[in-house]
């Protein structure tokens, strides 16, 4: 996750929730992706490890622990810059130009200038994120799908180059042996059945993130920069008053016209964090115009801030010692530097450099 500071709710059922759950699953490796952070913000840096604290305070907030999964920052290994050279080397430009979150952000941050190879090249350091650890499954939203496929080329590509092979030396296609053969060639061997791959990396599947639908106080996306968005932080207070300006049902001009609940941002709140007899009776009575919207946003924020209320706690620990946030990265990123080391030691040899 890009440090952008503190999380909001979207965070939270976006990815956090899944993430929580994860952990009692799978070996989870959660990152603080600070290189990525840099690719569109590297002009200001000033704020970078304060968000940092921030987010991690929220990470262990929500229930993730350090205990259950690996947490580290990005950054402090530099075996991953060196994997992400590496994979650069094989990588068809092509391939990055071709990645739909790359031509749809090139048109829609006109604020700074993203144009630089750090931005294009920002799929194959993910993809150097996720192989390093040799992942068998990363938990994406269906946008980020097209970056785990990348990655599963660039980890065939890369293991048909360099991985090692049995039956090499005997075998002839057309002529050449699989060394002599392009890339085409060999998978056409292998394809065939007359050389087996020993392949240095695995190929991930995406793990698609189911992620209900929550809207900003605005009805767009939750998002900080549409300065629409309820913090996982924010005191009870707060979190009502930005309730109580939430945008509800256009249709609902009057307190006795009858509104849609699947058209009402509040709804959305209403059906993650209420209880299922809030949620009912706000379906119902907001059809029949029995309750306002008044009324209804009291009762969501009544749900929210008792939803919140253990979080805030668990966060108040950390607050109050903040560098257990920070031992806590320092612990994790020693744990993965020996899964890394491990990685770049398997590569550098496969690769001839050493």
């Amino acid at each position: 996750m890009r440090p952008t500071g503190k999380l909001h709710l979207g965070n939270l059922v976006g990815a956090l929730e899944n993430w929580v759950k994860l952990q009692d699953q799978y070996d989870c490796y959660y990152f603080v992706a600070d290189w990525h952070m840099l690719t569109t913000d590297y002009d200001d840096p000033s704020a970078l490890q304060p968000n940092i604290q921030e987010m991690v305070t929220d990470w262990l907030a929500v229930g993730l622990d350090p205990a259950k999964a690996v947490f580290f920052v990005q950054s402090r290994l530099p075996e991953h810059a060196e994997l992400f050279l590496l994979f650069s080397m094989v990588t068809p430009l092509g391939w990055l130009e071709r990645v739909p979150t790359y031509k749809e952000q090139l048109e829609n941050i006109k604020d700074r200038d993203i144009h630089t190879f750090g931005f294009l090249g920002y799929p194959v350091l993910q993809a150097a994120d996720i192989l390093m650890y040799k992942a068998d499954c990363v938990p994406v939203g269906e946008d980020q799908v097209p970056h785990v496929e990348l990655t599963r080329e660039i980890a065939r590509r890369f293991n048909l180059l360099y991985g090692r092979n049995d039956g090499a030396g005997a075998a002839k296609l057309d002529g050449k042996t699989y060394a002599e053969s392009s890339l085409e060639g060999k998978a056409e061997f292998i394809h065939r059945g007359l050389v087996t791959i020993d392949p240095l990396f695995p190929e991930p599947e995406s793990l698609l993130t189911p992620s209900p639908r929550l809207r900003g106080t605005d009805g767009r996306k939750m998002s900080k920069s549409y300065n629409n968005a309820i913090f996982l932080s924010d005191p009870p207070e707060v979190v009502s008053k930005k309730v109580a300006g939430m945008m509800t049902d256009p249709a609902r001009q009057r307190r006795h016209d009858p509104g849609d609940p699947e058209k009402c941002p509040v709804f959305d709140h209403h059906k993650i964090f209420s209880q299922p007899e809030v949620v009912e009776r706000a379906n119902r009575e907001c059809r029949t115009a029995e309750i306002g919207c008044v009324e209804c946003k009291k009762l969501m924020a009544q749900s929210l801030n008792k939803f919140l209320e253990p979080v805030q706690e668990r966060r108040k620990a950390y607050e109050q010692a903040p560098q257990k946030v920070w031992d806590i990265l320092e612990e994790g990123t020693r744990k993965a530097r020996r899964v890394a080391n491990e990685t770049m030691d398997e590569v550098r040899a496969a690769v001839k450099l050493t």
